[in-house]
C-alpha cells in the first residue's frame, strides 16, 4: 500500500496491536502493522497519513527494550503513541517516565483537559482502560496534559503544533467505549484520511496484480471446503479464469454436505476447472488404530500431502500455487520484537510439498483479516452460506472423534453434527457463533428406549463465542435449542443414546477436544 492514505501501525508486541489494525480498518482506512524498528526512511518512502505506535510488555526504563527511530518524529506525519507507545514518545523527546506509584490494570476514569483536537467533542469524564506500571513524569517540550487520572497525572499528552499524542490507556478495546471516537479523531481530524478502504478497490486492485504476475502462466489452488481457500479461488479466477485448476481432497472426513456443496459452488456456479480426489478410503486405511490426536494430525497432513502431490504432478507445468494465508498468519509468524520469520504456520497452507514441485506462492489475501476475508467473499459473489461457515480444522472429523476413526465413527458423528448445524442456524445467537459442533466420546453409556435397555455412544456438544479463536467462552444459548438438539440427535441418529454440553471455557480448555 503506498500513497497518504494509510495508516502505519508500529508494533512493539502489544497483545492488542491487531486489535489496533482492526479498528482502524473498520472506519474504511487501509492499517498495515509493521516491526516496532522500521526506519523512518522507510516510513517516509511509503508516505502513510499517520503513524501508531502499538504498546507492548517491556519497559522503557530496562536497558534494550524496544525503541522505533526518533527521526520519525521529525517526519511531519502525525503520531499517536498509545500506552507503551506514550512512555517511549516522552523518553524520545526529553520527557521523562518513572514507574508508577499505583500501578493500573483494568478500568479507569479519565478527565479530560483539553477538547480542542483529539479530544473534540467527547464527554469531560471517559472510562478507559489502563494497563501499565510506568508512566510520564514531565512532558516532553511542546506538549501538554490532555487528560489524567487521580494517580496518573498524565494520561493522555499532545503536540498539536507538530500533530504528535499520546496515550496511556487503551483506545482500541471495547473496555474504553469512545476509544473509537479518538481513534477517528486522528484518523479523520488530525491524519485527515479518507474513508476509502473498500472491497471493491480491493478488488480491482488484486485482479490487475494477479494478471500481471502471472501473465500466460498457471495458478493451482487447493480447495479445503472453508472460507479462505474459497475466497482464494474466487478471486484467482475472476483474474485469470480459465487458467486457474482447483483440486479438492475429499479426505472424507468433512462435514454433512460438504463436498458436495463445494463441487456446486465451483464447478457448476463458477465453471472453475475443478479436480476432486474422492479418497475417503486412504485416509481411513492410514488412521487405521491411530488414536493420539498428534498422529493422527501427522497422518491426515502426510496422506493429504501425497494426493495432492500425485494430482499436482498431473497438471504439468504450473508455475503458481495459491494459498489462503491471512493477515493474522502473516503476523503471527514474525516475532516483532525478533526476527521476520519466512515460515507461515504450516496448518494454514499446503506445506512439505515434494522437492520436484516448486511453485511461486500467489496469497491474494495476506493483508486481510478474517471478517474482510467474509466481505470479499460476498462481493464476489459467493453465497452466505459459504462465506458465513464457522472455522473448522484441518484434519476435520478426526480431532472431533476421540479414539480411533472408522468410517462408521465418522458417519455417525456427522449425523449428528448435521442436527447440530441446522438447529444452531435457527438459533437468535448464530450470528455470535463462532463455532458450534458435535464430539463424539470413546465411551458408551447405558439407556432405554422403548422397553429395550441400549448401551451406545455419547455425544458432547460445543458452542462457543470468540472474537478470534485465542480464546472462547462457552455459549449460553437456550435450553430449547439444547433440547432440540439432543431429542433429534437420540431420536433420528441410531447409536447415539446420550448428549451432553461442554460448559468450559479457552483457557484453561481448548474449542476442539482432540
Amino acid at each position: 500500500m503506498q500513497g497518504h492514505n494509510w495508516i502505519a501501525i508500529l508494533d512493539f508486541g502489544s497483545q492488542y496491536s491487531q486489535l489496533i489494525a482492526r479498528r482502524v480498518r473498520e472506519q474504511r482506512v487501509y492499517s498495515e502493522l509493521l516491526r516496532f524498528d522500521t526506519s523512518a526512511k522507510a516510513l517516509a518512502a511509503r508516505k502513510p497519513a499517520g503513524i501508531i505506535l502499538s504498546g507492548g510488555p517491556a519497559s522503557v526504563l530496562d536497558k534494550g527494550s524496544p525503541l522505533c527511530d526518533p527521526a520519525l518524529y521529525e517526519l511531519g506525519i502525525p503520531v499517536l503513541g498509545i500506552c507503551y507507545g506514550q512512555q517511549m514518545t516522552a523518553k524520545l523527546l526529553n520527557g521523562t517516565v518513572k514507574p508508577g506509584k499505583a500501578r493500573e490494570y483494568g478500568s479507569a476514569q479519565i478527565s479530560v483537559q483539553d477538547h480542542s483536537d483529539l479530544f473534540r467533542d467527547l464527554p469531560d469524564t471517559l472510562d478507559v482502560w489502563m494497563s501499565h506500571g510506568d508512566q510520564v513524569e514531565t512532558l516532553p517540550p511542546g506538549f501538554k496534559v490532555l487528560a489524567q487520572t487521580h494517580t496518573c497525572p498524565i494520561a493522555a499528552m499532545g503536540d498539536p503544533v507538530r500533530r504528535l499524542y499520546g496515550l496511556q490507556f487503551h483506545p482500541e478495546v471495547v473496555h474504553t467505549p469512545q476509544g473509537v471516537n479518538l481513534l477517528k479523531r486522528f484518523l479523520f481530524d488530525i491524519c485527515r484520511c479518507r474513508p476509502d478502504w473498500e472491497m471493491a478497490q480491493f478488488i480491482k486492485e488484486s485482479v490487475q496484480a494477479i494478471r500481471e504476475r502471472v501473465g500466460d502462466g498457471h495458478v493451482l489452488c487447493g480447495l479445503s471446503g472453508g472460507v479462505d481457500s474459497s475466497v482464494v479461488a474466487a478471486l484467482i479466477h475472476r483474474a485469470i479464469g480459465k487458467q486457474l485448476h482447483c483440486v479438492f481432497v475429499d479426505n472424507g472426513l468433512l462435514r454433512h454436505g460438504e463436498s458436495e456443496q463445494v463441487e456446486e459452488t465451483f464447478g457448476s456456479a463458477f465453471g472453475v476447472d475443478l479436480h476432486v480426489a474422492r479418497a475417503q478410503d486412504v485416509f481411513l486405511s492410514a488412521l487405521k488404530g491411530v488414536v493420539d490426536p498428534e498422529q493422527k494430525r501427522k497422518v491426515i497432513g502426510k496422506t493429504f500431502i501425497d494426493i495432492f502431490s500425485r494430482e499436482a504432478r498431473a497438471f504439468g507445468e504450473v508455475q503458481y500455487l495459491a494459498q489462503g494465508t491471512l493477515y493474522p498468519d502473516v503476523i503471527e509468524s514474525a516475532s516483532p520484537l525478533g526476527g521476520p520469520s519466512v515460515t507461515i504456520k504450516s496448518h494454514h497452507n499446503v506445506g512439505g510439498l515434494p522437492p520436484d514441485l516448486k511453485f511461486k506462492l500467489i496469497e491474494p489475501v495476506r493483508e486481510l483479516f478474517k471478517d474482510e476475508v467474509r466481505l470479499l467473499g460476498r462481493e464476489l459473489g459467493l453465497s452466505e452460506a459459504m462465506v458465513n461457515r464457522q472455522p473448522f480444522p484441518g484434519p476435520g472429523m478426526a480431532v472431533r472423534i476421540l479414539g480411533e476413526v472408522t468410517a462408521e465413527r465418522v458417519t455417525l458423528l456427522q449425523k449428528a453434527d448435521q442436527r447440530v448445524q441446522e438447529e444452531m442456524q435457527k438459533d437468535p445467537l448464530y450470528a455470535r457463533i463462532w463455532q458450534s459442533f458435535a464430539v463424539l466420546l470413546p465411551i458408551q453409556t447405558v439407556g432405554v428406549m422403548g422397553d429395550c435397555r441400549t448401551y451406545e455412544n455419547v455425544v458432547a456438544l460445543r458452542i462457543v463465542e470468540s472474537q478470534d479463536g485465542m480464546t472462547a467462552d462457552w455459549s449460553r444459548v437456550s435450553y430449547d435449542t439444547l433440547a432440540r438438539m439432543s431429542s433429534r440427535i437420540i431420536n433420528e441418529v441410531s447409536g447415539i443414546n446420550r448428549v451432553v454440553y461442554d460448559i468450559s471455557s479457552k483457557p484453561p480448555a481448548t474449542i476442539e477436544w482432540e
